[in-house]
């Protein structure tokens, strides 16, 4: 097999998919649309598409997290579901009062060809703009995974939401960040970076309360926090935007490339900052947009990072590990993982997006070998690599768990949904403080494993 290759069914052990590498599109932009003030989720389906994507949320959370649903029947797969449409907008105006909906719609509705427009258009005429606004993205899972969901989710809100048009005055105060599918630590890691150098930030999506929120005296039906309504408005009158994620580029027009094509707020590109090459490279867009040097505290935290990866690198240098997550992820992993001294032999995502595998390809430090790099890849596929590959180390979500157990090597559990562990929602990944903290994961990983397979037990390593 090629060192770059999409597998097909005539390469896996089966012909069917098996156990995906990827979750459902719609769970992706549910995601960002809990991470909007007064947003309630509708998914334009069944019942049961709402009730999995639930399940895979609150696991990985841990926090309360309801999605409307237009529930389908059988009649509705058929005739169509306008009337199950309007009834349950309707339902969920009377019992949650949102200040926004997130329409996201599902395989079944996407299949049968439903007029969303017509649908909302109809509402809108109902309510004579005193309903809450709707927010559409069409997500069919048999196109896209959830990241590509989530990024769908994204440009929606923005495409919908921030008036296109250039303004004269800017708010040289504030940054739009954009910061893709990361915990919520991160969210919050990222708006005190945009501080240190002096300015607030709008995160869109901003999740990091809704979805980690404080222990409540009384139930909220919508959780509070998330990015407010008049701040996405007021998008396009920011000082610039950073949108972080390497997938993004392959995209016709991202989020932040509309903002800038059609409100000439200038978008800044990068990928997830994991490890020093890619974080310094954040910052240093972070630096262009505000025109600020970086602050010493942050190249403090580089220097103590720096220290680490000597520190550390007679333990890990030339140990193999595969990877496996979302696009985006998999991408900053790679770069990160070969910048430490390991050997990256596989890396897969159950996307398909175009010109990935290049992307990856082009992250990986040079002297470190090529790694074999899979998109459309499902967990059987995945795993007869593997076992194939012998790597000392695995890194991906808990779905990777079984394969770890089986090949008896350690898994570094990063990524969505992390079900087996608690704390998913705080693991910190991006910056210098981020870097450090992952890279302590893995180092820990390999000298456990020593010790788990060591005789005597050593008490030093």
């Amino acid at each position: 097999m090629s060192a770059t290759a999409e597998m097909t069914p005539a390469q896996a052990p089966r012909s069917a998919t098996q156990n995906a590498c990827k979750l459902c599109a719609p769970l992706g932009a549910s995601m960002v649309f809990k991470g909007v003030q007064g947003c309630l989720p509708f998914l334009h389906g069944s019942q049961g598409c709402a009730t999995y994507i639930r399940r895979y949320m609150i696991s990985h959370f841990r926090e309360p997290v309801d999605i409307a649903s237009s529930s389908f029947s059988e009649d509705d797969a058929i005739f169509g579901g306008a009337r199950n449409f309007a009834t349950g907008v309707e339902n969920v105006i009377n019992q949650y009062q949102p200040e926004i909906i997130g329409v996201a719609t599902t395989c079944l509705s996407e299949t049968i060809g439903e007029n969303m427009i017509g649908m909302i258009r109809e509402y809108q005429e109902r309510y004579a703009g005193q309903g809450a606004p709707l927010v559409h993205v069409s997500t069919p899972s048999y196109s896209g995974t959830h990241s590509e969901g989530f990024h769908a989710a994204v440009k929606a809100l923005v495409e919908q939401l921030v008036p296109p048009e250039s303004v004269t005055h800017r708010d040289t105060t504030r940054l739009n960040i954009l910061p893709g599918m990361v915990s919520c630590a991160d969210l919050r890691h990222l708006r005190e970076l945009v501080g240190l150098y002096g300015l607030s930030a709008t995160l869109l999506p901003d999740y990091n309360q809704t979805l980690e929120g404080e222990s409540w005296d009384q139930y909220h039906r919508i959780s509070p926090g998330g990015t407010t309504l008049e701040e996405i408005r007021e998008m396009g009158a920011n000082a610039a935007t950073l949108e972080l994620g390497h997938t993004l580029a392959l995209q016709k027009e991202s989020a932040g490339a509309w903002l800038e094509n059609h409100t000439g707020v200038h978008c800044h590109h990068a990928g997830l900052p994991i490890g020093i090459r890619l974080s310094d490279a954040f910052f240093t867009a972070l630096s262009q947009a505000t025109g600020r040097t970086m602050p010493d505290s942050l190249r403090a935290e580089r220097g103590r990072l720096v220290d680490a990866y000597v520190d550390a690198h007679k333990y890990i240098a030339g140990r193999r590990v595969a990877i496996v997550g979302e696009p985006d992820l998999v991408t900053s992993l790679a770069a990160f993982v070969s910048e430490i001294g390991l050997q990256p032999v596989l890396c897969a995502t159950g996307s398909k997006l175009k010109g990935w595998a290049e992307q990856v390809a082009a992250e990986i430090e040079p002297g470190i070998e090529k790694p074999e790099i899979v998109k459309g890849a499902d967990h059987a596929q995945f795993s007869a690599r593997c076992r194939a590959l012998q790597p000392d180390m695995l890194i991906g979500s808990s779905k990777v768990y079984p394969l770890a157990r089986e090949l008896d090597v350690p898994l570094v559990r990063v990524g969505f949904p992390l079900h087996d562990r608690f704390g998913a929602q705080r693991l910190l990944t991006l910056g210098y403080r981020g870097t450090q903290n992952l890279f302590d994961l893995i180092v820990n990983a390999v000298l456990a494993r020593r010790q788990d397979d060591s005789v005597t037990g050593y008490s030093y390593l």
